[in-house]
C-alpha cells in the first residue's frame, strides 16, 4: 500500500482529541455509522475524500472506514489542513496525503495521489478530484461508480459538464440536498465566517458597517450573523429577485462600487471571480479588511490589488496589508482563501453532522442503485433527507406530530 504523506505524524495524539470532542456532537453521522458498520456496507470498496482536513471531515474518513472502506483522504485547499487531524488519521489507519500550507503543486500532487489508489466512490469538494478525473487522470476512473459534491461551486462545475454531455460517470449533488444547504450554507457558513474573522482580526463587529457580496443562502447567513454582532449590513447582488429578499429581511442593498466608500469590513460569497475588484478597493477606507467565505480565492481580485498598491507586509498573522498610493491601508484575510477555514475550524461539529449524514448516505445511494444512474447530476430522494432530520431531531430530543389518516387523504398522499 502506497505510504502517507504528511507534515509531522508525532501530532497525532493531539489530533485524536480534535476528532473525539466533534465525535460527541455528531449524533446523526454516529446513528447512521452504526447502521453501516454493522451491515460492513463499503467492504472491499475504495473510498477517495477531498475535503477541508479538519476534525468533522477526519471523523466521516472514520465511519466510512468502519463501514469496510479503504479510505484515501486529502484536502480540497491548501490552507484548510490541520496536520494534526491528518496524523490522527494515518495513527487509525486510514492513507492521507495532505499537509497545512501545501504549495500549488503540493496539492495537486497530493490529489493525484488520491487517485492512485483507483477509487470506486469519490467524495469532492469544490470539484477537483472530478476535474482532473475528467483531464489529467481518465486512467483512474477504471473503477469509478461516482461520487458526490459537497459544495454550490463544485456543483456548478458538474452542472457545466453535465450540460456538455461530458459527465464520465454519475454525480450526487449533496449539497442540493435540503439537510445540507439549508443549514451547512445558512448556519454553518453564518457563524464559522465570523469565527475566522474576528479570532484573526481581534476587532469588534458591533457598530462597523459590514458588505456581504451575494444573497445566496451562504451569503444570508453571514448577513445574519453579522446583523446578530451588531453590524450594520450591506449587501451587494447581480439577482434582483435575492436583492429584494436582502431589502425585505431589513438590510441596505447597494452596488459594489458605492459600497466599496464606506465599508469597513467586505465578505464574498458568490462563488464567482472578480468581485472585487481595483476599481472599489481604491475607493476603500483605511483599514478596511477583505475575506472570502467562497470556495475558490477568485472572489477577490489579488492581481489588481497588488499591481495598485505600494507597499505589502504581514499586519498579523494571516492578514496581509496593502499599501495605496493615498497612504490607505487595506487588509485581506488568509490571502483571499476561504476565510472559515483557512483562518477558523470550519463548521461546527453540529452542522457538519448534518452534511456529512448527507454524504455517507449519498456514498450507500450510490453503491446501492449506480447500475441504474446515467452519468448525470442527481440529488438524492426526499426520504433520504426526512430520514436524516428525524434522527437529528430525536437525537436534539424534539417530537413532531404526524398526519393522520384523513389528513394524509384530505392532501391525496396516499
Amino acid at each position: 500500500m502506497m505510504e502517507s504523506m504528511i507534515r509531522d505524524f508525532s501530532l497525532a495524539s493531539k489530533g485524536h482529541e480534535k476528532i473525539s470532542w466533534v465525535d460527541h456532537y455528531m449524533p446523526t453521522l454516529n446513528a447512521i455509522g452504526s447502521m453501516l458498520k454493522e451491515k460492513q456496507t463499503f467492504k472491499g470498496k475504495t473510498i477517495a475524500i477531498s475535503v477541508h482536513l479538519e476534525a468533522k471531515t477526519a471523523y466521516l474518513a472514520k465511519v466510512l472506514h468502519r463501514a469496510g472502506a479503504h479510505v484515501v483522504v486529502t484536502g480540497s485547499n491548501p490552507l484548510s489542513t490541520q496536520d494534526d487531524v491528518a496524523a490522527a488519521l494515518v495513527d487509525d489507519g486510514l492513507t492521507v496525503y495532505s499537509w497545512y500550507n501545501a504549495t500549488n503543486d503540493e496539492y495537486f500532487t497530493f490529489l493525484n495521489k488520491a487517485l492512485d489508489h483507483h477509487p470506486d466512490i469519490i467524495i469532492d469538494d469544490g470539484g477537483d478530484l472530478v476535474h482532473l478525473l475528467h483531464t489529467t487522470r481518465a486512467d483512474a476512473r477504471e473503477n469509478i461508480i461516482g461520487g458526490t459534491e459537497e459544495t454550490t461551486t463544485g456543483v456548478n462545475r458538474l452542472r457545466g459538464l453535465d450540460k456538455g454531455g461530458a459527465l464520465q460517470f454519475p454525480m450526487i449533488a449533496a449539497n442540493d440536498s435540503y439537510c445540507k444547504y439549508l443549514f451547512d450554507n445558512r448556519y454553518g457558513t453564518g457563524q464559522s465566517t465570523w469565527d475566522g474573522i474576528m479570532r484573526t482580526t481581534n476587532l469588534t463587529v458591533v457598530g462597523k458597517r459590514v458588505v456581504v457580496a451575494g444573497y445566496g443562502w451562504c451569503g444570508r447567513g453571514c448577513a445574519m450573523r453579522a446583523k446578530g454582532l451588531g453590524a450594520h449590513v450591506i449587501v451587494t447582488e447581480v439577482d434582483p429577485i435575492k436583492a429584494i429578499e436582502a431589502v425585505f429581511d431589513g438590510f441596505e442593498v447597494m452596488t459594489m462600487e458605492e459600497a466599496a466608500k464606506i465599508g469597513d469590513i467586505f465578505v464574498t460569497l458568490t462563488g464567482c471571480e472578480n468581485v472585487i475588484r481595483g476599481e472599489h478597493m481604491k475607493n476603500m477606507k483605511d483599514g478596511a479588511v477583505m475575506a472570502n467565505a467562497g470556495h475558490f480565492d477568485v472572489e477577490i481580485n489579488k492581481k489588481e490589488l497588488e499591481q495598485m498598491t505600494v507597499g505589502h507586509f504581514e499586519a498579523r498573522h494571516n492578514i496581509e496589508g496593502y499599501t495605496l498610493p493615498n497612504g490607505h491601508i487595506i487588509n485581506l484575510i488568509a490571502e483571499g482563501r476561504l476565510v472559515n477555514l483557512a483562518a477558523g475550524d470550519g463548521h461546527p461539529a453540529e452542522i457538519m453532522d448534518l452534511s456529512f449524514a448527507v454524504q455517507a448516505m449519498a456514498a450507500k445511494y450510490l453503491l446501492e442503485h449506480y447500475q441504474k444512474l446515467e452519468n448525470h447530476v442527481y440529488v438524492l430522494p426526499h426520504t433520504i433527507d426526512t430520514e436524516i432530520a428525524n434522527i437529528k431531531l430525536a437525537s436534539m430530543g424534539y417530537q413532531i406530530d404526524s398526519l393522520t389518516d384523513k389528513q394524509r387523504a384530505y392532501l391525496n398522499l396516499d
